[in-house]
């Protein structure tokens, strides 16, 4: 078992992640569990992975919402909020959330938003919420089409992150998630690139978790709430958002519309050729075609635009980031070329 220790200064206060083969079994050993406690959770979770965390409760309630991202919204977000009021949670009560990076991202912002704060544990169960979102404080829900627009950063009192949870996963979703730890390699460890490239990524995952939170441990001790540094985890999210927004309905998954978006911003040919084998053997397709008037208009709307302009995060060699402010006019070009 390995203790990360997310320590945020500015705040002086410690967020403990756990990572470690069947983790979620001792989360009576580190938080206080005596109090009435919100599971929120969602259909596609195995109810034995539910019940794990229930039974070590003093005062369970276990709300199951669908699958998918539908289920971030202010409907669902009401209804949370509503469960929460009718079992009379006061600021001392605990939600946790046990799910991917929908139910994190939902029950993180019910659990800032009700009564300006209540405690929150996130325990992740999928690949890409153990790899990423599960850790950093980002909470939100979708508006109209737009990921992630109206939302607060609110850190979990403790992150649990059990790899045998993935023995479940669909490959697909697996593969899914394995593309953030790409992405982390190429930002800021090039020796976790090494791996994905030399070795078989299925066969290290417990190692390929752990740095993958390595790396963004770094980045959000150093920038909480991303105001220069932490925008380079949004690598390939530009385009990847938007393509995201245009089809995710039909299908596509996030980790499958940030591989897209990855392409266009690594800047040479050599490197592009390595990072589409990286993807072929997670069985990626890096190149699925796209609307670029389409995609550009849902990129308009994101978070990272600024005015005319928008951040992109360009990597010329693995492990090394560059933060850079274009016009939309030049990501248009960047995104009909395939390269900047």
């Amino acid at each position: 078992m390995e203790q990360i220790a997310l320590t945020l200064a500015a705040k002086q206060t410690v967020h403990p992640i756990y990572v470690g083969a069947q983790a979620h079994a001792s989360l009576h050993e580190w938080a206080d569990l005596s109090c009435k406690t919100l599971i929120l959770t969602d259909d596609g979770v195995p109810r034995a992975h539910v019940e794990a965390i229930a039974s070590q409760c003093s005062n369970p309630v276990i709300m199951t919402v669908l699958q998918g991202e539908g289920a971030k919204s202010f409907s669902v977000f009401s209804d949370v909020c509503e469960m929460l009021l009718s079992h009379k949670f006061g600021r001392k009560d605990l939600l946790i959330s046990v799910g991917g990076g929908v139910i994190g991202d939902l029950g993180g912002f019910c659990a800032a938003s009700y009564m300006r704060g209540i405690r929150f544990i996130n325990i992740p169960t999928t690949s890409l919420s153990q790899i990423d979102s599960s850790i950093g404080g980002k909470t939100a829900i979708n508006v109209h089409g737009v990921k992630n627009i109206v939302g607060a950063f609110y850190q979990p009192e403790l992150v649990i992150v059990d790899p045998d949870f993935l023995h479940t996963l669909p490959r697909r979703h697996l593969n899914n998630g394995l593309v953030e730890a790409v992405k982390a390699g190429l930002i800021a460890d090039s020796a976790l690139f090494d791996l994905f490239e030399q070795e078989n990524p299925y066969d290290h995952l417990t190692e390929i978790i752990k740095r993958s939170l390595h790396v963004k441990q770094h980045v959000v001790e150093n920038d909480p709430e991303e105001k220069g540094l932490r925008k380079i985890l949004n690598f390939g999210h530009t385009i990847g958002h938007g393509v995201e927004s245009v089809y995710g309905l039909s299908g596509l998954l996030h980790g499958e519309a940030v591989a897209v978006g990855m392409m266009p911003m690594l800047g040479s040919d050599s490197l592009r050729e390595r990072v589409a084998r990286v993807f072929e053997k997670i069985e990626i397709d890096p190149y699925k075609p796209y609307d670029v008037p389409q995609v550009l208009e849902a990129a308009t709307r994101d978070k990272k635009a600024q005015g005319d302009t928008v951040s992109i995060i360009v990597v010329n060699e693995p492990g090394e980031a560059i933060i850079e402010s274009i016009s939309f006019d030049r990501l248009a070009q960047i995104m009909r070329e395939g390269h900047q």
